[in-house]
């Protein structure tokens, strides 16, 4: 089997690369790779001042950075509105995990907030301008995840942190795919990638008995987690509404290829159920070309 690395990256010479959460874990770690590629990298993120820190850490053509609060829907617009010309692949990467409960700018509970509704606001104002590919970072444990469409954001049940992030990210799955359903046929890609088991801030964060049993074992590096975001971003004559994960047991771990999610996932009746919501509760509504 032909282990894809960094260095398969086709050169990124005069191509324009968003990546959200670009200034810690696998961000940072997309960031470095494409910008060694040659890529003209937008990293966004929250803190600038660390943003910053992994701009100065690149080698080579240093990367924008730009402040992005997903959790806020006004920061999505704030930078959307400031973005003028055309980009050739975004990432969706930031997110949040297993974080207590709490509440975004705008009132939604944090995971959904984060991880679904912020990318899909984002993804929607900067469809018009995105011309290879959008990629969206979900997780294996989307497979724990069920979409309630009633009480996305835990008004009515009880709240576990876990469940709500795998709630998130089975949303990913479903939007990623939905999106390419609706994309014309000369529109970008939408590819959804998944890290497996790597040691994020996130992971590291967390080091509760149940953490630890879903993390299942030892974590590979972000340098490893990073290569399924890398390939779904850059691999050449990619096709749109599949998934790249870890090629290792259970998905956990390994180098990138095409992998199978949940059944969950797949479910166009829920995608479409959650597109519409999605749709108005953020009051973004995508407008897609012939």
């Amino acid at each position: 089997m032909t282990r894809w690395t960094p260095a398969d990256i086709p050169a990124q010479t005069g191509r324009t690369v968003i990546v959200t959460g670009g200034s810690s874990g696998l961000g940072a770690e997309v960031v470095r790779a494409l910008c060694a590629a040659g890529a003209q990298v937008i990293l966004t993120c929250r803190d600038e001042r660390r943003g910053r820190a992994v701009a100065q850490s690149v080698d080579r053509r240093e990367p924008e950075v730009h402040r992005l609060d997903l959790a806020d829907l006004k920061s999505v617009r704030a930078f959307a509105e400031t973005l003028e010309r055309p980009v050739d692949v975004l990432v969706n990467n930031a997110g949040v995990m297993a974080v207590p409960y709490s509440v975004t700018a705008d009132g939604f509970e944090q995971h959904i907030g984060t991880n679904h509704l912020g990318p899909f606001a984002l993804t929607g104002l900067l469809l018009d301008r995105v011309r290879d590919r959008i990629v969206t970072v979900s997780s294996g444990l989307h497979r724990l995840g069920r979409i309630h469409l009633d009480d996305l954001h835990y008004e009515h049940r009880r709240y576990q942190r876990w469940l709500a992030y795998a709630q998130s990210k089975l949303a990913n799955l479903l939007f990623a795919y939905e999106l390419q359903r609706r994309l014309p046929a000369d529109g970008p890609l939408s590819v959804a990638a998944h890290p497996g088991v790597a040691a994020t801030e996130g992971q590291r964060r967390d080091t509760s008995l149940q953490g630890k049993i879903l993390a299942g074992g030892r974590a590979q590096p972000p340098s490893m987690g990073a290569l399924p975001l890398l390939h779904a971003a850059t691999a050449p004559g990619g096709e749109g509404g599949i998934c790249i994960g870890p090629d290792g047991l259970f998905q956990r771990n390994g180098y990138p290829q095409r992998v199978t999610t949940s059944g969950r996932s797949r479910d166009t009746e829920t995608a479409s159920g959650l597109w519409d919501r999605s749709e108005r509760a953020t009051g973004v509504r995508y407008t897609f070309g012939s």
